[in-house]
C-alpha cells in the first residue's frame, strides 16, 4: 500500500462526501478508493469512515485523523510543488472552474496556452453558472466574478469587468407601434428585458450617472425591469440577446467582437456601472499547490481588465 496515496485519498472522500467523486477525480473505479480507505484502516488498526447507502460520516478516530493527514498531506504538496515550480516541472491534474460563458470566451484560450507551455500538467475544466463548493468538488482554482463572499479562500484579483445595457438590431428594428428605443431609463420598464438570475441584483439593474446623463454625476439609479424570459445560463442569456428577444444588462467581455462590429448596440452608455472585480480563488487546502500558483500567475498576466 502507497501510504501517502491512501491518506491523501481519505481526505479527498471527506472533502468529497462521496468514494464516487473521488473515483470520477482520479479515472478509477469507486471499488478502488473504497480498497485504498479500507487499506489505510487496516494500516491504522482503526476505523475511520462510518458508511451507510446514502451518507459517509467520520468516526471519531477518523476526525482526529483526518485533521492531522490533511495538513501532513498538504505540507508534502507544499515541498514537491516548490521543488518542481522551482524546476519548472510541473505535472499531474489541476482542476479549474469558471463561469461558462466566461470559461468559454475568455478563458479557455489561456488554459490552451498554459497547457502548451507545461506539457506534463492536465487540467480539468469545469464549467458552472452558479455557486459551486470548491473544496467539496476538488477545485484547485476558480474564477470569481464580483465581489467575493467566502473569507475562508485564498483570492487574487486578477482585473475587472462591468456591464452594460445591449440590444441587438434585430429587436430595435422589431419594436411595436409607437415604442422607441430607450432614451433614459425609465423606457426600460417598458421594453422586454432578458434577466439573469446568477447575480444578486437580478431583475433590479444599477446605474451610475457619468457624463450627459440627465442627473448629477455619481448620482445612483435602481431601475426594476421585467421580461418574458429570465436564466441562470449567460450562454443562454447570450443567445437570447443575440436573436433578438429583448434588453440585457451584460459584463462586456460576453459580447466583445458583437459589440466591436455593431451587431449589437450598447444603449444609454451615459449611465455607467459599478466595475466587478476578477479574482481567482483557491481553497485554503490547495494554497499550497504549485501547479494552482502557477497557473493563477500564468492567468493574471494575460487577464488584465476585461
Amino acid at each position: 500500500m502507497d501510504k501517502l496515496q491512501a491518506m491523501s485519498t481519505f481526505v479527498r472522500v471527506v472533502e468529497a462526501g462521496t468514494f464516487s467523486a473521488v473515483a470520477h477525480e482520479a479515472d478509477v473505479t469507486q471499488s478502488a478508493i473504497s480498497k485504498q480507505v479500507a487499506a489505510l484502516e487496516a494500516e491504522l488498526g482503526a476505523k475511520l469512515l462510518v458508511r451507510t447507502t446514502r451518507s459517509l460520516s467520520l468516526t471519531e478516530e477518523g476526525e482526529r485523523y483526518f485533521e492531522q493527514a490533511r495538513r501532513l498531506v498538504a505540507e508534502i504538496a507544499e515541498a514537491e510543488g516548490a521543488l518542481r515550480l522551482g524546476e519548472q516541472q510541473l505535472t499531474g491534474w489541476l482542476r479549474v472552474a469558471a463561469s461558462v460563458g466566461f470559461g468559454r470566451l475568455k478563458l479557455m484560450p489561456i488554459v490552451q496556452a498554459f497547457l502548451a507551455n507545461h506539457p506534463n500538467v492536465k487540467i480539468d475544466f469545469r464549467l458552472h453558472d452558479g455557486a459551486v463548493d470548491l473544496v467539496e468538488q476538488g477545485i484547485d482554482v476558480a474564477v470569481r466574478i464580483g465581489e467575493l463572499s467566502d473569507s475562508s479562500l485564498v483570492a487574487k484579483r486578477v482585473g475587472t469587468t462591468r456591464r452594460v445595457l445591449v440590444a441587438h438590431q434585430k429587436y430595435l428594428r422589431n419594436l411595436p407601434s409607437g415604442m422607441r428605443p430607450p432614451q433614459t431609463l425609465e423606457d426600460l420598464k417598458a421594453h422586454n428585458c432578458i434577466i439573469y438570475t446568477e447575480t444578486a441584483s437580478r431583475s433590479a439593474w444599477n446605474f451610475v450617472a457619468g457624463p450627459g446623463a440627465d442627473e448629477p454625476a455619481g448620482a445612483a439609479r435602481v431601475i426594476q425591469v421585467k421580461g418574458n424570459l429570465q436564466t441562470n445560463s449567460s450562454e443562454v442569456m447570450r443567445a437570447a440577446l443575440l436573436s433578438g428577444m429583448g434588453i440585457g444588462y451584460s459584463p462586456t467581455w460576453l459580447f466583445d467582437e458583437e459589440l466591436a462590429t455593431g451587431g449589437l448596440r450598447q444603449l444609454l452608455p451615459e449611465w455607467e456601472t459599478v466595475p466587478m472585480p476578477i479574482h481567482l480563488v483557491t481553497p485554503q487546502q490547495r494554497k499550497h499547490s504549485a501547479k494552482a500558483r502557477a497557473f493563477a500567475e500564468f492567468v493574471a498576466a494575460q487577464l488584465g481588465n476585461t
